[in-house]
């Protein structure tokens, strides 16, 4: 069983940057892929970011590659979301994920809320 909880959510304008935290209960967080989903008003659930168990071949949506970065610190059973360059379109709930490969995920936090105003 994992447990995850997001923090560092926010209002900033455009342009600007914000760091999401997933930290994650159990002693197995090193052996799950994490991810990063959002959703916007409106919208479906979209995934914007994966990095594997090992660290290797990262994923990103083409909405956020080039200005979001994912990453994760097993030592601090923690993963995290480094966001550049907002755009007003960036605002959403921003929930992260951990399961046992791409796109199969099995834990879920319940979300942060990131708004970027214009």
């Amino acid at each position: 069983q994992v447990q995850l909880v997001e923090s560092g959510g926010g209002l900033v304008q455009a342009g600007g940057s914000l760091r999401l935290s997933c930290a994650a209960s159990g002693r197995t967080f090193n052996s799950y892929d994490m991810a990063w989903f959002r959703r916007a008003p409106g919208k479906e659930r979209e995934l914007i970011a994966h990095m594997p168990w090992s660290g290797g071949n990262t994923y990103y949506a083409d909405s956020v590659k080039g200005r979001f970065t994912i990453s994760r610190d097993n030592a601090k059973n923690t993963m995290y979301l480094q966001m550049n360059s907002l755009k007003p379109e960036d605002t959403a709930i921003y929930i992260c994920a951990a399961g046992r490969s791409f796109r199969a995920y099995n834990y879920w936090g319940q979300g942060t809320q990131v708004t970027v105003s214009s």
